[in-house]
């Protein structure tokens, strides 16, 4: 079995909230604050590196007035 290389591995799923923040016009700490979670974990969500929990992720839909699969893509249909 063939081994990905952990650079190129990616653990979280795509996401659209990039995109979305920037719309607004928000930077991450902006989002972070309104969030109520640090600037790096909005860089680490944006980036893929860390999934939000199953709450964080409904703040988030909440917040842009999305649904949680308008966000986040599943990792099936990536």
């Amino acid at each position: 079995m063939r081994q990905r290389h952990p650079r190129t591995a990616r653990a979280g799923v795509n996401n659209h909230l990039r995109t979305l923040r920037a719309e607004r016009g928000w930077s991450q700490q902006d989002l972070a604050q309104l969030l109520e979670v640090s600037r790096q974990s909005v860089n680490a969500i944006e980036t893929g590196r860390y999934d939000p929990s199953l709450p964080l992720a409904f703040r988030i839909a909440e917040l842009f007035g999305c649904a949680i699969e308008d966000i986040f893509i599943s990792p099936s249909k990536g």
